[in-house]
């Protein structure tokens, strides 16, 4: 767990969609970020192939702050906050 978030009072919350692929994988994003406090953190993980990119464009379009934390061949972690 990220130390500053733990320390600020910042709950994480966790969404692997390793198993899952678009449209559903973004679906799911999108519903998880629309319930999203500004008290929480989404960590999403994954699979590295076309699903991310188009996790990450919706993500950026719709003003969340981003932070990847691992990105490789086999699968992308980020850690997803609500804009200002």
């Amino acid at each position: 767990m990220d130390n500053h978030c733990h320390a600020i009072g910042m709950e994480i919350l966790t969404l692997d969609l390793m198993a899952h692929r678009c449209p559903l994988a973004l679906l799911i994003v999108k519903r998880k970020c629309r319930d999203l406090l500004s008290t929480q953190k989404l960590e999403i993980k994954v699979l590295a192939d076309g699903t991310q990119m188009d996790i990450i464009r919706y993500l950026k379009n719709n003003g969340f702050i981003l932070d990847i934390q691992a990105e490789n061949t086999y699968q992308l972690v980020i850690f997803v906050k609500k804009g200002l």
